[in-house]
């Protein structure tokens, strides 16, 4: 394959990522002129000769040193495939990273990369919260290979943070695994304290990661790598596939930390599926429509939430004013509130799942970043397996809903929302008058 960075300019002019999400990577007299590149549903690849295999697994097993002007070529779909290659290049775009890594899900993205950059005797100092599959592989599974977990709030100060980084044992700091804005509050970390803080504790034997999942803003909206993170993280599912039909998620990095990263998943076998990976080809070309359109909606919506007399509090980045901290997070870091919000209705459990129920436009399922309005409720769904103590220092209430809104009509979307409003208080109305 030629260099994709042959394509990227015009008169010497950079062309934005949404320009190059069309045809990046990608040339049609590679495939009879197809516009779009076909699906490589292959399993394996055809040799020349048995010098040109000896010269490609001596390259994908770290044999060697890869030539100037070499390229690893084709082998297996589990190590490479030119429809993951493609999708590859192209994910880079937004985040200005040197390579990426796609996965058969974001939590394959996470689990693969943390084994890959940690080792027994590690510790990894994590944000809370974080999505509820992140937060059992960090202190359940990682707790199996003897790596441990050591949480901290978006909220602490930097000398909190420091605090909680100095009472490690010295020598176990091996990353920082950040989730902002976090699932399923909004809160936001500070990427520049977190990175300055691995540095702090990095040495030339022991290097300390900081690890983004950026799933909840990013690509459109926040870029961690201009922040210091070493590795950026999503679920592809989520808007970078944005139609609620794929399972993936991708990882990006450095081209030194990519080729451990990538090793780890062609021995664990989490790769992206090539049909798969040319969805998420298909999504990317319409990412920032939808993420944009979705954000717009979201911030008339939130704006609404926020003065309806059945709601108690909104989670939403542009409702910040009671948090100067976070408000100056949001200024350095985000380039949009984006589409999720949260907000605790008036009550508790019950009056959510009645609310839940009478949703109609609005579906009752978990997932984000679709073309449709999702709703659920993070402390008995997303968030079910951290305990109640812990949701609640969290910040997870029982009262507490979830909105992933999608591309629909705003307007349409505040008349369900209102229509199940009317219908929790007509419910309590009614118990009123029975007491």
């Amino acid at each position: 394959m030629t260099n994709p960075q042959d394509h990227a300019h015009i008169g010497g002019q950079p062309l934005r990522p949404e320009s190059l999400m069309m045809s990046y990577g990608y040339t049609p007299a590679w495939s009879e002129g197809a516009i779009k590149p076909p699906i490589f549903q292959t399993s394996t690849f055809v040799f020349k000769n048995a010098e040109e295999g000896k010269a490609f697994f001596e390259l994908a097993y770290g044999l060697r040193q890869q030539g100037p002007d070499e390229e690893m070529g084709l082998i297996y779909s589990r190590l490479n495939n030119p429809s993951l290659e493609i999708l590859e290049h192209r994910l880079c775009l937004w985040d200005g990273a040197e390579e990426a890594a796609s996965f058969a899900s974001g939590m394959a993205a996470i689990s693969t990369t943390l084994l890959a950059l940690l080792q027994p005797g590690d510790v990894v100092l994590h944000s809370e919260p974080v999505y509820g599959g992140s937060d059992f592989f960090l202190k359940n599974v990682l707790r199996k290979f003897g790596i441990e977990a050591v949480g901290f709030r978006p909220t602490d100060t930097p000398a909190q943070l420091a605090a909680r980084a100095a009472a490690i044992a010295p020598g176990r700091l091996a990353m920082i695994f950040v989730e902002t804005p976090a699932n399923p509050t909004n809160h936001l970390v500070d990427l520049e304290a977190c990175a300055a803080l691995a540095r702090q504790y990095a040495t030339a034997d022991k290097p300390v990661r900081l690890v983004v999942d950026n799933t909840f803003l990013g690509p459109v909206f926040q870029h961690p790598l201009k922040h210091g993170a070493d590795v950026v993280l999503y679920s592809a599912t989520k808007f970078l596939g944005g139609h609620s039909d794929l399972i993936a998620g991708a990882a990006l990095a450095s081209k030194p930390l990519m080729k451990e990263i990538k090793a780890m998943r062609t021995f664990m076998g989490t790769m992206c599926d090539p049909n798969t990976g040319w969805m998420l080809m298909r999504s990317l070309e319409t990412l920032k429509l939808r993420m944009e359109r979705a954000a717009q909606s979201a911030q008339i919506i939130a704006d609404w939430l926020r003065a309806h007399p059945l709601v108690a509090r909104t989670y939403y980045l542009t409702h910040l004013e009671h948090n100067p901290a976070q408000q100056d997070i949001y200024r350095r870091h985000c380039l949009s509130p984006g589409s999720m919000i949260s907000f605790d209705i008036r009550g508790g459990e019950a009056e959510a799942f009645r609310f839940l129920n009478a949703l109609k436009l609005i579906k009752l399922a978990v997932s984000l970043g679709g073309t449709e309005s999702l709703a659920e409720h993070p402390g008995t769904m997303t968030h079910s397996d951290i305990t109640l103590d812990e949701q609640r220092e969290m910040g997870i209430t029982p009262q507490m809903i979830r909105l992933s809104i999608g591309v629909e009509d705003p307007q349409d979307l505040m008349l369900d929302l209102n229509q199940a409003f009317e219908a929790v208080g007509m419910v309590k109305e009614r118990a009123l008058e029975m007491a």
